[in-house]
């Protein structure tokens, strides 16, 4: 199962949405790959989706959810990637 959050969140002169998997990566990777969405925009336990492909996402399948959602269905799925520690 894929969930995606509406498209709010600025950065170079676009907004941009989330994209995750309750499933596994593999299932993230797969539907990002079928999306266009280039690897680089894998962060860690999600992708950043811009605007523009929003509405495909839907439409290939993934579910809108507020975007304090996707932190909780990411616990829940066991597959949150926790930011790296700096080094001291």
């Amino acid at each position: 199962m894929l969930y995606l959050d509406r498209p709010a969140w600025p950065a170079r002169g676009r907004l941009w949405s989330h994209l995750i998997s309750y499933v596994s990566y593999a299932e993230l990777h797969a539907f990002a790959e079928a999306l266009g969405a280039p690897r680089r925009a894998f962060d860690r336990d999600h992708y950043d989706i811009p605007a523009e492909r929003y509405a495909m996402a839907v439409w290939l399948g993934a579910r809108v959810v507020p975007s304090g959602d996707l932190v909780r269905l990411l616990r829940a799925a066991n597959l949150p990637r926790p930011r790296p520690r700096p080094r001291p």
